[in-house]
C-alpha cells in the first residue's frame, strides 16, 4: 500500500488465494464512486468521489512469456516505515515492460531478490490482464454485454451515503442496505451479475446453434 498525500490512500495491491476466486471478484473491476457528506462539510453538500478498481487472475508463467530483454529493471531504496535499513539499501525493485509500457513494482520485502520475484508476478498478471481485457472488448462488442465489458473507466458502482443506497448500473440493481455491502457483504450483488452474465452466455450459445 501507498498512502495519499491528504490521508487516506493512493494505491492497495493485495492478493487473493481461493477457489474460483476470479470468478467471484472479477465484476469488481470498474471505477466505484462514493457520494458522501465529509465531516470537514459545513453546509451539508453531498462530494463525490471515486475509487478505481482492477482485478487481476495471477498468472502462471506459462500463460505470459516475458522475453527479459524486454524489462528494464530499477533498483532503489524502499520509502515509508521500516527502521535504519529502509533508506539505505537498494532492496525495492521497479520493472518497466518497454513494449508495453507497464510497470510493476516492490518494495514489501527486505531481500531485493523477492522483490524483483514479486514484482514479475505482478508484471505478468498486468500483461494477461492487458490481453484478457482486449479479448473481453473483442466479446462484448459481439454481444454488447453489460457485465464483461474491457472497459476499465466504466463506471459501475455508486455508493450514496445519504440514502444508505447502493447502485450497480451495468444491471441497474439497487439496494439500501450501504452498511452491510460496506463491510464485504457483496454476495447479492455478485450473484445478480452471476446470473446476468450466465443468462448472456446461454443466450450467444443458442444463437450460434
Amino acid at each position: 500500500m501507498s498512502e495519499g498525500t491528504s490521508g487516506g490512500y493512493k494505491e492497495i495491491q493485495f492478493e487473493v488465494a481461493g477457489e474460483d476466486v476470479y470468478g467471484t471478484l472479477k465484476f469488481e473491476a470498474g471505477v466505484h464512486r462514493v457520494q458522501r457528506v465529509p465531516q470537514t462539510e459545513t453546509q451539508g453538500r453531498v462530494h463525490t468521489s471515486a475509487a478505481t478498481v482492477m482485478v487481476l487472475p495471477e498468472a502462471e508463467d506459462f500463460d505470459v512469456q516475458i522475453d527479459p530483454k524486454d524489462v528494464r529493471i530499477d533498483y532503489f531504496c524502499s520509502s515509508g516505515p521500516g527502521g535504519q535499513s529502509v533508506n539505505t539499501t537498494y532492496s525495492a525493485v521497479r520493472l518497466t515492460h518497454i513494449p508495453t509500457g507497464l510497470v510493476a513494482q516492490c518494495q514489501d520485502e527486505k531481500s531485493q531478490h523477492k522483490n524483483k520475484d514479486k514484482a514479475f508476478r505482478v508484471l505478468r498478471s498486468r500483461l494477461y490482464d492487458l490481453e484478457l481485457a482486449k479479448r473481453q472488448e473483442e466479446d462484448a462488442a459481439k454481444r454488447n454485454s453489460q457485465v464483461s465489458s474491457g472497459d476499465r473507466s466504466a463506471k459501475i458502482r455508486t455508493y450514496n451515503y445519504p440514502q444508505g443506497r447502493v447502485t450497480d448500473h451495468r444491471i441497474g440493481l439497487t439496494l439500501y442496505d450501504l452498511q452491510n455491502i460496506i463491510n464485504g457483504d457483496l454476495q447479492k450483488i455478485i450473484d445478480e451479475l452471476m446470473l446476468v452474465e450466465n443468462t448472456e452466455k446461454l443466450k450467444e450459445a443458442s444463437e450460434i446453434l
